[in-house]
Parts: structure tokens; C-alpha cells; sequence
């Protein structure tokens, strides 16, 4: 076993150490992995930033109420006296103010892309004063809050550098009304950066919308109280009402966007990765071809045939990493932080968010560059391995 060991590790630094022999084609391989990886995790990064957006929003301590059998604020509907109901329920939080819940709805407005100058649907959502309360993680962070009762609006961090005519002081008309922007919030980069908020008793009557919400947000009393609200509202025979954790909402709205980038950027990556591997497939047959006096002459010292496969196998697989982290690197130098936005399908509106790189891409990026590698090494070794020693030794 430990001559066998000894003459592996042998072969294999006689192997490695003659890639600048065969940098040519070692290159051309490395750079077909590495164009492969920053596919991969670039395409993948979107998912990944889309749920971070998504899934990331809210607390598991904020419940959202909406109208039964609705699956999103768009089909939802409340009337105002549910919204009472609802925000003098037990378990909600309470505060100087009173309770911390926001009865609230949403419009589309139209706005231009500031890349594109395409129209876009952006989330135009009314607000009541508890809001700020509900969702501790918005910030002003550019000008003030709106004042109720005004057509005052504030605008998320993400919609205002992607759409455009949303910068602090900008005029716009939407529905019935003028607004002005008089704030820039942030929300530690989750969908509520993607919207606008203003007074939900001006954007009523601008949309004709008369006293009707779609939702209520409520932050309870802790994460443990939810079960209990949920039991209180869902037996009220006064309300026909679904309740959920703002987590889970979320998470769900998430689910459908997220599977199908995924899904594309699978087969993406998987397309490109056969023509890779016919390429590490290639550069290893040469690296055979070019070796044949050398694995010869080591099969005929005794050198055994399996050691002769790994030393191959390994230096694909070497080549292949180096293009996987590389590929990883340019991933996260050129991606990473990105801002974009694309359609939620259940809101038909747009979300903004980051391409987001994370640790868990770049090693999935490696590993799959890896697999890829001893995918394109396999036969080239086995070919190495089952070489006549004879003939080739006549080239000597």
C-alpha cells in the first residue's frame, strides 16, 4: 500500500509539474470553466437576491391580515370596519399611540425605468401612522416622513435609484392626485424599498377606492402570541379574514420567481458545462498524447496503471478548480451588490433588489467546476492507463 501510495503522489508531481509544457490548451480549459462558473453563480445570484428581498422581509412577529381565500394584497379587500376589528384584536402590540397596526392598500403606478425608460409597475402603498411602527426596520434616511392628510409621499431607497423622477422634491401624477416626494427610506434592502408610501386616507379618493383597504399589518405582543391572534380573528363570525406571519407571506410570494430562475439558470449552466467538459476532454487527451514516452516508461519501472488514472484525474481536476475560483471571483467582482428589479407575479408589480453572491453559490460554483473537471479527466485517464507499453515505448 505504501509503494503504491509513493508512486501516485510521484506521478501526479510529475504530472503537475509538466502544465507549463501544455499551458496552451490548459488555459483554453481554465477559461471554459471559469466562463461556466460566472454563468452559474451570476444567474443564481438572482434567485438569491430576489429572496433575500422577499424572504428576508418582515418578522416573524408581524402578522398580515387579509380578506379569506386571498393569496396576496392585490385580490384582497377589507372594509374599514374590519380594519377596526382587527387592530382592537388581542395580541396586537400597543403603544403611545395605540396599537401597532396599519390598515392599509396598494395601487400600480406607471414609472420609467431610469436604464431603459421603460414603464414599470411600481407599488404605490397607503399607509396609516402605525406603519412606521409595525415595520421598526424602515428608516428616513433623506428628508422626513409625509404629513397626514397631504399628498405627501416617501420613497424606498431601491425603487429611487432604479426608477425615475422619484429623487427627494420630485413631482409626479398618479390617479386623481399631484405628489410630492419629501423622503428617501431605507429598509435593510427588502421589498418595502421597492414601494412608495403616502397617507392611505389621501391615496382613497385619489383611486376612487372609497373606505376600503386590502390589509392590515399588525406587530403583536411577541412571536409566540401569533397562534392565539390568528384563533381570535379566524373565529370572529364579524370577519371573513386569513392571517399569516409577514415571514411567511413573503416567503411564499418568493416561491414561484425564485423556482423559475433557478430552473433556467440550471440548465444554462448545465448546457454550457457539456461543451467544458468536451474541453477538458480535449486539453487532457493532449496532455496523454504529449505524455506517452513519460507514462511508458514509468508503466515498464512498474509504475502501476492506477496511479497513472489519478495523476491524470487530479490535474483536470486542478485545472478545473482554478478556472471554478476564478469564475467565482469575477462572479462577486462583477455581480455582487448589482441593483436591478423584475416582476413579482402575484403583485404583477416590480421588486427591487441586489444580485446577491453569497458563500454558499461560490462553493456550490467550485464544486460544481470540480465535478466538471473529473467529468472531462475520466477517460482520458482511463486511456493513459490501458496505453501498450510496447508501442509506446517505440517512439523512444
Amino acid at each position: 500500500m505504501f509503494r503504491w501510495l509513493s508512486q501516485t503522489v510521484t506521478v501526479i508531481g510529475l504530472s503537475l509539474r509538466s502544465i507549463p509544457q501544455r499551458l496552451g490548451p490548459s488555459i483554453v480549459a481554465i477559461v471554459g470553466i471559469t466562463g461556466v462558473v460566472v454563468t452559474f453563480v451570476a444567474v443564481l445570484s438572482i434567485a438569491e437576491g430576489f429572496n433575500a428581498a422577499m424572504a428576508n422581509a418582515g418578522s416573524p412577529d408581524t402578522a398580515i391580515i387579509m380578506r379569506g381565500g386571498s393569496n396576496a394584497e392585490l385580490n384582497s379587500a377589507l372594509a374599514l370596519d374590519a380594519t377596526r376589528i382587527i387592530a382592537d384584536a388581542p395580541g396586537i402590540r400597543r403603544g403611545a399611540a395605540g396599537p401597532m397596526a396599519s390598515a392599509e392598500l396598494f395601487v400600480i403606478v406607471n414609472i420609467p425605468k431610469k436604464s431603459t425608460g421603460t414603464d414599470a409597475n411600481v407599488p404605490l402603498r397607503g399607509v396609516q401612522a402605525g406603519a412606521f411602527d409595525v415595520r421598526p426596520e424602515v428608516e428616513i434616511v433623506e428628508g422626513r416622513r409625509f404629513s397626514p392628510g397631504t399628498n405627501e409621499i416617501v420613497v424606498g431607497r431601491a425603487a429611487s435609484n432604479l426608477f425615475a423622477n422619484l429623487e427627494l422634491g420630485a413631482v409626479n401624477r398618479w390617479g386623481e392626485n399631484t405628489w410630492t416626494v419629501v423622503g428617501i427610506f431605507e429598509a435593510a434592502g427588502t421589498i418595502s424599498e421597492s414601494e412608495i408610501w403616502c397617507d392611505a386616507a389621501v391615496l382613497q379618493p385619489a383611486y376612487r377606492r372609497g373606505s376600503t383597504f386590502q390589509s392590515v399589518m399588525a406587530r403583536l405582543d411577541s412571536e409566540d402570541a401569533f397562534q392565539a391572534f390568528k384563533d381570535t380573528l379566524t373565529t370572529d363570525p364579524r370577519l371573513d379574514v386569513q392571517v399569516e406571519r409577514e415571514t411567511d407571506y413573503y416567503r411564499s410570494q418568493s416561491s414561484q420567481i425564485r423556482g423559475i430562475i433557478t430552473g433556467i439558470g440550471s440548465v444554462i449552466a448545465i448546457l454550457m458545462g457539456i461543451g467544458a467538459v468536451f474541453g477538458a476532454v480535449n486539453t487532457m487527451y493532449n496532455a496523454v498524447a504529449t505524455r506517452t514516452r513519460e507514462i511508458a516508461t514509468l508503466r515498464a519501472l512498474g509504475f502501476s496503471g492506477s496511479s497513472v488514472v489519478i495523476s491524470v484525474m487530479v490535474e483536470s481536476a486542478l485545472l478545473a478548480v482554478v478556472g471554478g475560483v476564478i469564475g467565482g471571483g469575477l462572479a462577486y467582482a462583477a455581480f455582487h451588490g448589482y441593483q436591478t428589479a423584475t416582476m413579482n407575479f402575484q403583485t404583477f408589480s416590480q421588486v427591487a433588489f441586489a444580485f446577491t453572491v453569497t458563500p454558499a453559490l461560490l462553493v456550490q460554483g467550485a464544486l460544481y467546476a470540480l465535478i466538471m473537471g473529473l467529468i472531462g479527466g475520466f477517460f482520458p485517464a482511463i486511456r493513459a492507463a490501458r496505453m501498450p507499453i510496447v508501442t509506446a515505448l517505440r517512439d523512444l
